[in-house]
């Protein structure tokens, strides 16, 4: 049996409440999953679900509360800074906003050429990995002289991508990386993911709000809701006859072509919800 790259054991994780004495505030309330190599699993759920959240806490961008983060066997819960630093070559993170992910200052070889140089690679190896990265993502070698605004969405983050990849980490956190992008350039971002997954062997956290764009990515998928998990399985089984109503909500909110299938949709979904308010007021009279 493969061991977990990544393991979350009832993570916690907590912001500061206002005021001198107010309490912490909870947004993840003892969350568990693991992700192994080679793997993507999704983490599904609402805007405010604390799902970006999960995602920055792997990333030492946020302190954990409770529980532990386990990469590769060692916990990483809490790193030093220097050690937050080394981990950077191991994971690495695509953001939503291919605009405000780059750089405008520099030229997209400068911005990939970076991490590779504060890792003392030289110049010459550096400028060779940029053109194997921008190949990779299916760019041409000269946008590495150009600037980010001179790119289209989708453009920009194929090299946000490749930013990603520039260090061969194991493990990408990839926080709603094609919510931003049209129809068809999504579709196109989302078949370079599974290219380069197929081809690297890295695995993937990959969060959205969007139960369809989770299902055509993840082998296993991980949903959310108000900070808690409440479903957690395989990719089909999770995204085609959900267990928990909050995940069959979902996936009547995703919206498909056919005119007539999305008003039945909209339909059960309102049953759905009064169904479980229903629900609700008989637990509370019990």
């Amino acid at each position: 049996m493969t061991e977990p790259l990544l393991k979350v054991d009832d993570l916690v994780v907590e912001y500061p409440g206002r005021g001198m004495r107010a309490k912490p505030i909870r947004i993840v309330h003892g969350v568990s999953f693991d992700i192994k190599p080679g793997e993507t699993v999704g983490l599904v759920g609402e805007s405010g679900s604390g799902k970006t959240t999960i995602g920055r806490a792997l990333l030492g961008l946020v302190p954990v509360a409770g529980g532990a983060v386990t990469f590769a066997g060692e916990d990483i819960s809490h790193p030093t800074k220097r050690r937050r630093r080394e981990l950077t070559r191991d994971i690495q993170v695509v953001y939503q906003d291919p605009y405000s992910s780059l750089n405008p200052s520099l030229t997209i070889g400068d911005s990939l050429t970076e991490p590779m140089i504060m890792r003392r690679t030289s110049k010459a190896e550096a400028n060779a990995r940029v053109k194997e990265l921008l190949d990779t993502v299916g760019l041409p070698a000269d946008a590495a002289h150009r600037m980010p605004r001179e790119f289209s969405g989708g453009q920009r983050q194929r090299i946000a991508i490749a930013r990603a990849l520039a260090l061969d980490p194991k493990l990408i956190v990839c926080d709603e990386p094609v919510s931003a992008l049209d129809l068809s350039t999504q579709a196109r971002v989302l078949e370079l993911f599974l290219e380069i997954q197929e081809r690297t062997g890295v695995a993937y956290l990959f969060i959205s709000h969007d139960l369809a764009v989770v299902r055509e990515m993840s082998h296993r998928v991980a949903v959310l809701y108000r900070g808690e998990l409440v479903e957690w399985g395989d990719g089909d089984t999770v995204t085609a006859t959900p267990q928990h109503p909050y995940t069959q909500r979902l996936l009547l909110a995703s919206p498909v072509p056919d005119p007539l299938a999305q008003q039945q949709r909209r339909a059960d979904r309102l049953r759905l919800k009064e169904i479980q308010a229903q629900q609700r007021e008989q637990a509370g009279a019990a």
